[in-house]
């Protein structure tokens, strides 16, 4: 093999492990489970390999062999699950999909009379495979598809600036500034983009009013003012797109949530906020990246409240459950195609698989979403994998913990 075919292959092998493939492309390509194989290429072809892995963002078997993959590539099983495990502590991971993170919360007392909500996250630790707890300073986290990378902001919230967090090194690669503060991150589906909420006062914080009764509890607040959309690899930073939250009611306390950030369809085309009391029913308000006012896309017309939505490949939507079950629907009609078991359907690892939170219907006695885990269960059957053991609290992670998955 020549040199032009070496890079060529080389090339071809780094794509099919790279860390931001095109949902379609994942689909494709993800399912055949990843393979990875050793380089075992001396001299030029060793280099040609490092070469290769720094354009694309991957990294390959250094000159002295050490093997220096992320751990989420060292272990390509197509289940990784531990259900002895709550809050995890290794690797959980199911087809196309692993959990990149997670994290519980913790409302605290305030001087003057507010009450602030932080997080504390689990973070995958990409050199040992192992779930660690993030400096307290971060106050909010976003996985990017592939789990190289993540989006952080330092808290209080809002934040000045966004940190590129590499997962390999723990190290922040990049800082972007911002003019207008913001407080929440998410990353596109494609892992090119960023869209950063802005709010003027912290999401997280209850607010004590001026002259309330003492005996109210602190009241949530709408200070979103708008977001930008950022490019990924270049850090640049979109013009500033104003979307304030209705702050008011006819009652004269604020209805919505206090946290409403911007979140990406799944073709990463348009924006939506998930609301909290929408119009006619309205479960997501949807905008244009140039934060226009439109309609939802038609793929995720029935969109509801479950993290999972759209199948990879478009074909099924997962909505609103219950202890009973959880239903697929067809995206074009919205009728239910089959149930699942599962209480919340979290995320698709492949087309006919899904995460979910829920019980084994063999273990759960009755105790519904109050004894809940992991589980892995598919379209078309009734069987269910545990990934995790039942949600709980530790020493190390005060309160029940939320999870955050990402493309592997």
């Amino acid at each position: 093999m020549n040199v032009e075919e070496l890079v060529r292959a080389s090339l071809r092998e780094q794509a099919d492990d790279g860390m931001r493939p095109p949902a379609g492309f994942a689909d494709r390509v993800l399912t055949v489970r990843r393979r990875r194989r050793t380089r075992a290429i001396a001299g030029l072809a060793v280099a040609t390999a490092a070469v290769v892995a720094a354009a694309v963002g991957v990294p390959a078997l250094d000159g002295g062999g050490e093997d220096v993959r992320p751990a989420s590539d060292k272990q390509p099983g197509d289940v990784i699950a531990h259900p002895d495990q709550s809050p995890p502590r290794d690797l959980i991971a199911a087809g196309n999909t692993a959990l990149a993170a997670f994290y519980t919360v913790k409302n605290t007392k305030q001087p003057g009379g507010d009450e602030l909500m932080t997080r504390t996250y689990g973070l995958l630790d990409q050199k040992t495979g192992k779930y660690e707890k993030a400096p307290e300073k971060w106050a909010w986290i976003d996985v990017a598809p592939g789990m190289r990378t993540a989006a952080v902001l330092e808290g209080e919230l809002p934040a000045r600036r966004i940190g590129i967090l590499d997962l390999i090194t723990g190290k922040v690669a990049r800082w972007i500034p911002v003019d207008h503060q913001v407080a929440g991150v998410s990353w596109s589906p494609d892992g090119s983009k960023l869209v950063a909420t802005a709010y003027s006062k912290n999401p997280d914080r209850l607010i004590d009013l001026p002259g309330d009764h003492p005996d109210n509890e602190p009241q949530r607040h709408g200070s979103r003012t708008g977001f930008y959309v950022i490019d990924s690899s270049s850090g640049q930073v979109g013009t500033f797109r104003e979307l304030p939250q209705k702050t008011d009611s006819e009652f004269g306390f604020f209805e919505g949530n206090s946290r409403e950030d911007l979140e990406w369809s799944r073709d990463g085309k348009l924006l939506y906020v998930q609301l909290a009391m929408g119009a006619d029913g309205e479960n997501r308000a949807w905008y244009t990246l140039k934060g226009d006012k439109t309609k939802e896309p038609a793929a995720e017309r029935y969109a509801g409240w479950p993290e999972a939505g759209l199948s990879p490949d478009g074909k099924l939507l997962a909505s609103d459950g219950n202890d009973k079950g959880s239903p697929v629907l067809d995206p074009r009609t919205g009728k239910e195609i089959t149930k699942v078991p599962g209480q919340q359907l979290l995320a698709w690892a492949d087309n006919k698989r899904i995460i979910a939170w829920g019980c084994d219907p063999k273990k759960c006695g009755g105790k519904g979403e109050f004894r809940n885990q992991l589980l892995l269960v598919t379209v078309g059957s009734k069987k269910v994998v545990p990934l995790s053991d039942f949600r709980k609290a530790s020493d190390t992670y005060p309160g029940r913990w939320s999870p955050l998955f990402a493309t592997r």
